[in-house]
């Protein structure tokens, strides 16, 4: 059963969440985060994207209009991790967060390998904006086995990348 091995090209092509009221995920989504709108499917699904591919995230509220959240403490999407091409990137959707004061910030960690910042969506689905260190500068053991860790991350520092 260990023998196959998932070719290394291989993506996450996208996401599709569940939300409760479609215009509110798209405000955030859309509005806040700064993705594009590329269709509706009706009233009750929408796909957008970064770039102009056909979707990234699909959002939909077919079981799921008018809803709570989904409980906290129940298997489910721990958080959609969206990858930012590079450090200002990551600074410039960090303050464009706190220019809102975006009221659901999580965290913000840094793990060796990237820099993070957590919230959560209207839905209370969790969201990590993060970039990746080039793979050359990850932490390693003596033997080159990978050492992540979580800590907090400086935001003062990742500001000044808007400098």
């Amino acid at each position: 059963m260990n023998d196959y091995k998932i070719p290394a090209q291989t993506r996450i092509g996208h996401v599709h969440l569940k939300v409760s009221n479609l215009q509110r995920s798209l405000d955030f989504y859309c509005g806040l985060l700064g993705f594009e709108l590329m269709m509706k499917y009706g009233s009750q699904a929408a796909f957008i994207s970064a770039g102009g591919y056909h979707h990234h995230i699909g959002l939909n509220t077919w079981h799921s209009l008018g809803s709570g959240p989904a409980p906290e403490s129940a298997p489910g999407l721990y958080h959609t991790a969206i990858l930012y091409p590079d450090r200002k990137d990551l600074a410039a959707i960090l303050k464009r967060l706190l220019d809102t004061q975006y009221p659901d910030i999580t965290g913000a960690s840094d793990h060796g390998v990237s820099e993070a910042i957590y919230l959560n969506d209207p839905d209370k689905n969790g969201v990590e904006l993060y970039w990746d260190r080039p793979k050359e500068i990850w932490p390693t053991d003596e033997n080159g086995h990978l050492t992540m860790f979580t800590r907090q991350l400086d935001i003062t520092n990742l500001l000044t990348e808007l400098s």
